[in-house]
C-alpha cells in the first residue's frame, strides 16, 4: 500500500555550533534530494558573536529553497553559567532554555511538520512533540559506538564508583569493544563537573525518542550495530529502532570566494596525493608550544602541506574555544608561528588563517592525507574522499573516533600518547607525516579506499543507508495516516 504525506515537511532542532548545524543541514539536503521533504532548522542560538570564519562556512552551504535555518533568540543563560562552565554544560543550558521559544515556533508552523528531529542534546524539546502529536527522532551525527556509550553511562553511573579515569580496566559495554578510561568523552572525565549531570540525563532521555538515526554504516560499525539491535541489556535500555543512513556529508560545491580560490588555486599546482592537510576544526586551538611543534614538525617532515592555523589558546591548557572562538582573521601569522618559518616553508606549505573551504579540500587531488581532530564531519568527509588520517583528538568523543580509526577501521594513525596529556614533539610529527605520506603508510591508504567503497555502495542505490533512509520516510508517511484514521 502506498503511503502519501500532502505537505511532506520536516522540523529540525539543533544546539549551537557549526559541528552541530552542517550534520542536520546534510541531512535535510539527503530527505529533499531523494525524498522531497522540506525543512525547518530551529538553531538554539548562543550570544557568542558570529565569528568570519562561521560566517564563511554559512555562506558556503549554499540552501535549496526547501531548507530555511531560523536561529531562535539566545535565552539569557546568566544564572545558570559562569565562566567555568563546561562547554557541554553550556550548550544543555542553552538548549533547554531555549524550548519556550522553540514550543511557540513550531506551533506557529502552517503546514504543522510531519515529524521533529533533534540531535543529541535536543531531547529537552519531546514534549513539544507529544503535544503536538508528531514523532520525534533522534539524529545522532557521529558513532553507534558514541549512542552505545551514552545510553549505558546511567547504568555505569549506578554500577562504578569513583572516577572512571581512574580505572586499571577499561569500560565494558555490553557486546561492544571496551573503551580505556583515557578515551571516554570528556564529560565522563570529572564526575563532580556538572557537564558529567548533564550527560548522564542525555543518556536517560535518548532512549526516549520514537527511533534512532544515525550517521554512519552498516559494514563501518558492524559489531556495535548488532549490539544496539540484539543485546538483551541494551535492547530493556534502549528498545528502540537504530537506522545507521550515513555517510552523509555536504558536497564539494561551493561558491568561490578568494581565499577559497587561492587555496584551491595553489593545491592546482601541486602533484597528486602530494599534500597533507591539517585541520583542528572549527573549534579546537593549541597551546603556543604545541603549535610551534607542530610546525616545526611539518617543516621537518619536508613534505606538502596546507594547514588552516587558528591562534594559540595560550599556556593554560585549553583545547576548545568555545562554540567558535572570537579570533580575529587578520592577526598576523607570524606573531604566533616560529621565527622564519613562513619564509623557510615557502611554496612547500600554504598558511589559511581560521577557515578553508574543507570538503572541497578533502576532494581535491592534490590531497593525500589529512591530520585531523577526528570530529566526525571531518571524519566521515575524509572517508568518503579516501583520505588517511593522522588522528589528533581534543574533545567531546574525538578520542573515541581516534581510537575506533585506528584499532578497528585501520585507516589512521595516532601519536604515542594523546594530545591533550602532553606536547607531541616535532620528531614525533615529522614521523607521523612521514609515515602516512611514504610507503610505510601503503596499509592505510588501501584500507581508506576500501571503507570509501564501501560508504559510496552504503549511500548508493540499494545500499543499507539509502534503503534504512527510505524506510524511515516511509514509517513517517504510514504514522501520518494511522493518526487520521477515525477512531
Amino acid at each position: 500500500m502506498d503511503y502519501y504525506l500532502p505537505n511532506p515537511h520536516v522540523a529540525l532542532f539543533v544546539s549551537p555550533g557549526m559541528g552541530h548545524l552542517i550534520p542536520l543541514v546534510a541531512l535535510s539536503k539527503r530527505l529533499f534530494s531523494h525524498h522531497g521533504f522540506h525543512s525547518t532548522i530551529f538553531v538554539a542560538s548562543s550570544s557568542t558573536p558570529t565569528t568570519t570564519a562561521q560566517s564563511q562556512l554559512l555562506q558556503s552551504l549554499q540552501l535549496p529553497s526547501a531548507i530555511h535555518i531560523v536561529h531562535l533568540t539566545p535565552p539569557d543563560i546568566s544564572a545558570f553559567v559562569t565562566n567555568q562552565t563546561a562547554i557541554f554544560s553550556r550548550i544543555s543550558i542553552t538548549v533547554r532554555e531555549s524550548i519556550p521559544t522553540l514550543r511557540d515556533a513550531l506551533a506557529a508552523m502552517s503546514p504543522q511538520p510531519s515529524v521533529l528531529i533533534v540531535e543529541m542534546f535536543g531531547t529537552y524539546a519531546f514534549p513539544i512533540a507529544e503535544e503536538l502529536g508528531i514523532p520525534k527522532y533522534v539524529y545522532i551525527p557521529t558513532t553507534a559506538a558514541f549512542l552505545a556509550l551514552t545510553v549505558y553511562v546511567p547504568t555505569l553511573h549506578e554500577e562504578i564508583e569513583g572516577e572512571y579515569v581512574d580505572m586499571q580496566e577499561p569500560v565494558h559495554i555490553p557486546s561492544c569493544k571496551p573503551i580505556r578510561a583515557e578515551d571516554l568523552v570528556d564529560p565522563m572525565m570529572d564526575r563532580k563537573n556538572d557537564q558529567y549531570d548533564y550527560y548522564v540525563y542525555m543518556g536517560c532521555k535518548l532512549p526516549l525518542a520514537d527511533a534512532i538515526i544515525i550517521n554512519t554504516w552498516e559494514d563501518l560499525e558492524p559489531r556495535t550495530l548488532k549490539a544496539l539491535r540484539e543485546d538483551p541489556i541494551l535492547r530493556r535500555i534502549m528498545p528502540l529502532s537504530v537506522y545507521p543512513v550515513g555517510p552523509i556529508v555536504m558536497s564539494a560545491k561551493q561558491p568561490c570566494e578568494q581565499s577559497r580560490a587561492e587555496c584551491v588555486a595553489w593545491l592546482d599546482e601541486q602533484p597528486v596525493e602530494s599534500v597533507i592537510y591539517v585541520s583542528l576544526g572549527s573549534g579546537g586551538t593549541l597551546s603556543e608550544e604545541q603549535l610551534n611543534e607542530l610546525a616545526l614538525g611539518l617543516e621537518l617532515s619536508g613534505k606538502r602541506f596546507l594547514w588552516v592555523v587558528r591562534p594559540p589558546s595560550g599556556k593554560d591548557g585549553a583545547f576548545f574555544t568555545a562554540l567558535g572562538g572570537v579570533a580575529d582573521e587578520h592577526d598576523e601569522l607570524s606573531r604566533y608561528l616560529p621565527d622564519g618559518f613562513l619564509t623557510r616553508t615557502l611554496g612547500v606549505g600554504f598558511i589559511v588563517p581560521l577557515w578553508a573551504p574543507q570538503v572541497e579540500v578533502l576532494s581535491h587531488p592534490s590531497i593525500g592525507r589529512f591530520l585531523s581532530h577526528c570530529g566526525w564531519n571531518s571524519t566521515l568527509e575524509s572517508m568518503v574522499n579516501g583520505v588517511p588520517m593522522i588522528a589528533w583528538p581534543m574533545y567531546a568523543e574525538q578520542k573515541m573516533n581516534a581510537a575506533m580509526l585506528e584499532e578497528e577501521v585501520g585507516v589512521a594513525v595516532r601519536t604515542k600518547e594523546l594530545p591533550t596529556k602532553r606536547v607531541v614533539g616535532r620528531e614525533e610529527i615529522e614521523k607521523l607525516v612521514r609515515v602516512v605520506m611514504e610507503k610505510e603508510g601503503d596499509a592505510v591508504r588501501k584500507k581508506m579506499k576500501e571503507v570509501k567503497e564501501s560508504g559510496l555502495r552504503a549511500v548508493g542505490e540499494g545500499g543499507s543507508s539509502r534503503d534504512w533512509l527510505s524506510h524511515v520516510v516511509e514509517q513517517w508517511k504510514i504514522g501520518y495516516a494511522e493518526a487520521r484514521q477515525p477512531r
